[in-house]
């Protein structure tokens, strides 16, 4: 069973800044693309930023320069260090990863459960 756990969400002035992690579990064999996804109320969900297993990154106009996505591949992790956050960054945040593990013959798409981040004064 594979499991995505995120955790480092919370209540931030606007401004400040969050380390989000999200760390896969499970009988995984290798780990392609990873990313992170929000949903902010009343909208749909949109991509943050991803990373693919080379370190290669990608970014949502939105976030880019102040937000940066890595990984560590011996722990299955990934992070997302948020800085300069704003209000409008107040949503649901979601770790997604594309692995092979014992589950599935074929690379399949996980979610994790989503941590809150609210930007608010």
């Amino acid at each position: 069973q594979v499991q995505l756990v995120e955790s480092g969400g919370g209540l931030v002035q606007p401004g400040g800044s969050l380390r989000l992690s999200c760390a896969a579990s499970g009988s995984i064999f290798s780990i392609n693309a990873m990313g992170w996804y929000r949903q902010a109320p009343g909208k749909q969900r949109e991509s943050v930023a991803s990373i693919t297993s080379g370190g290669g990154t990608n970014y949502a106009d939105s976030v880019r320069g102040r937000f940066t996505i890595s990984r560590d591949n011996a722990k299955n992790t990934v992070y997302l260090q948020m800085n300069s956050l704003k209000p409008e960054d107040t949503a649901d945040y979601y770790c997604n990863a594309v692995l092979l593990s014992r589950a599935r013959p074929y690379p399949y798409e996980y979610w994790g459960q989503g941590t809150q981040v609210t930007v608010s004064s």
